[in-house]
């Protein structure tokens, strides 16, 4: 983020609009249909429904959205600088509810 003067503010916590974020971490094809979902009012920020597509997200924070037949529940670890490969992309987040999880009871 810059300062009055326009230079990096090296204090302030980096932070990324909510679409180009689900972009980058290769949630959703394009920022687009990212920002349509967020605007739909499909996604949730720390719990709080969200409806705008540029709204500030940054490390630590958990994010609740759909994707096809599933609920994502992901949390926030980096921000990203470009949209990688896959393996550069889940480095971003950390998926709180993995598919592939054992069951407990089993």
């Amino acid at each position: 983020m810059a300062g009055p003067s326009g230079k990096p503010d090296p204090a302030a916590a980096l932070r990324l609009r909510l679409d180009k974020w689900l972009w980058q971490a290769r949630f959703f094809k394009s920022r687009s249909l990212a920002a349509e979902a967020i605007a739909a009012g499909s996604v949730r920020v720390n719990g709080t429904r969200v409806t705008r597509p540029g709204r500030d997200i940054a490390a630590g924070d958990t994010l609740t959205f759909p994707q096809g037949a599933r609920i994502r529940l992901v949390r926030v670890l980096a921000i990203g600088l470009r949209r990688g490969p896959a393996r550069e992309a889940q480095t971003l987040y950390l998926d709180l509810d993995p598919v592939n999880a054992p069951d407990p009871l089993e």
